[in-house]
């Protein structure tokens, strides 16, 4: 099953500094229809002004990865990280046992990112921050593990995917117009026995124009992706694109 999930269709919230499109239930807006995609919980699509951003405030288990879209987010806790991640770039919160963090757009224009966040698999971790660069030109043209708690992902290189306790992963590519990707989505496995079609997945285009096993999405629309084997993303224009491989 693959549903479009339009960018005028999404919750919203606007205030004098932040532009948000919620793809699930958060905060305010409440869709019984639309409470996450197995452990995944929230993708919001923020906008931030300049000099502005998100105050201290904490967080107890929960994965949050932030996905810079354009300009920078600089990030500080109580643990003393504090951090500037670039566009293209990502960092990865575990929250755990409980951390303060506070998120701003220091730049002289608007900040954009993806904020998602995922259940974790084990509650209670260490609270942590870590933030990698992830030049867009290693993406070209393929799907690679930006964050992830799969094994596969986090065994054949430690340098690569940031980790989190879960096993879900969040993907990059970028695709030249008429290019396609296949991301297969393997079974899940229980015992000796592997059930059901695989894994779920949620995929954005941060920019661009895409079409899924027929299906058009345009620039930050979602893509809600289950019972499938595995699906191909053609780029329709030049696009950017996010993928989340769900549990």
């Amino acid at each position: 099953m693959i549903e479009v999930r339009p960018f005028n269709a999404l919750g919203r919230f606007e205030n004098d500094w932040l532009a948000a499109r919620y793809h699930f239930s958060f905060a305010g807006y409440h869709d019984p229809s639309r409470m996450g995609l197995g452990p995944l919980r929230v993708w919001n699509d923020d906008t931030i002004q300049p000099g502005t951003g998100f105050d201290l405030h904490g967080h107890r288990d929960m994965e949050i990865i932030t996905y810079v879209r354009r300009g920078a987010i600089s990030h500080r806790d109580h643990l003393g990280n504090e951090g500037r991640t670039e566009a293209g770039d990502v960092q990865v919160m575990s929250a755990g046992t409980g951390i303060l963090h506070a998120e701003h757009n220091l730049e002289d224009d608007t900040t954009q990112i993806f904020q998602i966040w995922i259940e974790p698999a084990t509650a209670g971790v260490r609270p942590r921050w870590e933030a990698r660069r992830f030049p867009k030109a290693d993406r070209a043209g393929e799907l690679v593990a930006l964050a992830s708690g799969r094994t596969e992902d986090t065994a054949t290189d430690p340098e690569g995917p940031l980790p989190i306790h879960q096993d879900a992963a969040i993907l990059g590519a970028t695709l030249k117009a008429g290019q396609s990707v296949t991301h297969v989505l393997r079974p899940q496995v229980r015992g000796p026995q592997v059930r059901g079609r695989g894994r779920k997945a949620y995929l954005v285009p941060a920019t661009g124009r895409i079409e899924v096993d027929g299906q058009t999405a345009e620039a930050r629309d979602g893509v809600a992706i289950s019972q499938v084997e595995a699906i191909t993303i053609t780029a329709l224009e030049d696009s950017e694109i996010l993928l989340a491989d769900l549990a």
